[in-house]
């Protein structure tokens, strides 16, 4: 198939379903149609991947709608992750639910993919400023949907939150485009922005960088505007939780990284300064509620926090070892804290609570659901052989051989607190006695463990292979992140 084509098509297939979706009598196909969509979309994306495996752009809309090695990285990860979750979500909305609440969720899952894919095939500044929002507006629904009081009030928060960064970073958007206005240029991309960054005034681009960094740093996580996320993620469905912190997060952070390109260029404004000094107070504050929380899902709600400052930390180096890191460390970290939900949410299913104290002794409940409660955590607080081991450990060498020592030691040290409170958590879950006079434990549906099954073989396989047309679109997409 022409590249141009399955670029394209990306984006409509899950647009497609979502309108197929507003028919009538349509949730007899909801989930077959989002899980066929989904899996052609991964498919295009890997053809992409595999296109721009060497470098270079696929242009679709000049300096519109673009394509480079690491949007097609960001691609194939939504496109992965919204297949897993498609799959878990017709095991996890069962028949309980009204015909009417099964078309909005499945309806809701696909434009919020759909807005998602959006984002890393936009160059321009001001559509991509449209795209993240979107992303929020569209998930809005799914954050509430059991329709509890508690859920209600989570996507509220979420909401509020989240669009008063958006009116904080649109600020940002607009400012920079006047700096960019000053130089009489007109090119508003990610390139255009970066060859006239050394030009532009720097009072407004000082302000334009504030401004970005609060507004999408409220979307991202990042500490101390990251109150909505544990609030969400412990009341939306599973499927919705691993595309809230396993993707919809990430993609927020590669605007402010290919913004960090942009300021780079004006040394005044500081932007690695600032970008270490975020990333650790929120990988701090991170690994500190990850030791005393009592919710699994507010536990790697709270590691996606801890994970986004530590990306964060590794683009502060600014080197090419630490943008390679950085990179590994996005793709390491939405495989596997996807993985971490689908595993939450089979815990919950299994045993109709949140609480970490009432699940004690799941080992011999739901065996499927330990093992991948386990593995999961393993996985995502950095233990060898997993995928997240590697990339923490490249960030490591990255912060030694650039001398930062102090940023790299304080990083090493807040990943050894939270390897040791989520495995304490994951231990008593899996092994501590039973909760006494609790209520039976369910079955865990069939297509939940299939989907844990899907989801767990990129988390297993990372660690220890990478595919060749992978690995290459990594250093590819390290060296666009560098510029």
């Amino acid at each position: 198939m022409n590249m141009h084509v399955a670029a394209w098509l990306i984006p409509a297939l899950p647009l497609f379903a979502a309108l197929v979706l507003a028919l009538p009598r349509s949730e007899r196909v909801a989930s077959a149609l989002t899980i066929g969509c989904s899996v052609v979309s991964f498919g295009l994306s890997i053809a992409v991947m595999c296109g721009l495996q060497m470098g270079g752009v696929l242009v679709l809309i000049a300096h519109w709608v673009e394509v480079d090695s690491l949007s097609a990285l960001l691609l194939l990860l939504i496109t992965l992750i919204a297949t897993t979750a498609a799959i878990f979500s017709a095991g996890y909305i069962g028949p309980e639910h009204s015909a009417l609440r099964t078309r909005l969720y499945y309806a809701n899952f696909n434009l919020f993919v759909f807005s998602m894919l959006s984002i890393p095939l936009t160059v321009e500044l001001g559509l991509v400023w449209i795209a993240v929002e979107l992303t929020t507006l569209l998930s809005i629904l799914l954050v509430s949907f059991s329709g509890t009081r508690e859920a209600l009030e989570a996507a509220w928060k979420y909401m509020v939150l989240t669009l008063l960064g958006a009116t904080v970073a649109v600020l940002g958007v607009l400012m920079l485009f006047w700096a960019l206005h000053v130089t009489g240029s007109t090119d508003f991309t990610w390139t255009g922005l970066r060859v006239a960054a050394s030009v532009m005034p720097l009072a407004l681009v000082k302000t334009a960088f504030a401004l970005l960094l609060i507004g999408y740093g409220a979307k991202i996580g990042l500490v101390p505007l990251h109150t909505w996320l544990p609030d969400a993620h412990s009341q939306a469905p599973a499927p919705v939780c691993a595309l809230l912190s396993g993707i919809e997060t990430t993609v927020v952070l590669y605007v402010l990284l290919r913004l960090r390109g942009v300021f780079l260029q004006v040394p005044a404004v500081h932007v690695q300064a600032w970008f270490a000094v975020l990333g650790l107070i929120s990988v701090g504050v991170a690994v500190l509620l990850i030791v005393q929380t009592h919710d699994f899902k507010r536990l790697f709600a709270f590691s996606t926090v801890e994970h986004m400052g530590i990306v964060l930390v590794a683009a502060s180096f600014a080197t090419p070892l630490g943008d390679a890191a950085a990179v590994w460390q996005i793709l390491a970290h939405a495989v596997t804290k996807s993985f971490c939900f689908y595993a939450a949410g089979s815990a919950l299913l299994v045993s109709g609570t949140r609480s970490i104290a009432d699940v004690t002794g799941l080992l011999d409940k739901s065996k499927i659901t330990a093992a991948a409660l386990l593995v999961g955590s393993l996985a995502i607080s950095g233990a060898p052989p997993f995928a997240v081991f590697l990339s923490e450990l490249a960030i490591f060498r990255a912060g030694i051989v650039s001398q930062h020592y102090l940023v790299t030691g304080l990083l090493a040290a807040f990943i050894v607190i939270g390897f040791f409170g989520v495995l304490f958590h994951a231990g008593n879950m899996a092994f501590g006695r039973p909760a006494p006079g609790r209520r039976a434990w369910l079955k865990l549906p069939v297509l939940c463990g299939i989907a844990l099954g899907i989801a767990a073989l990129p988390v297993i396989v990372l660690g220890a292979w990478i595919p060749l047309a992978l690995a290459r679109l990594l250093l590819h997409s390290a060296a666009v992140l560098g510029g």
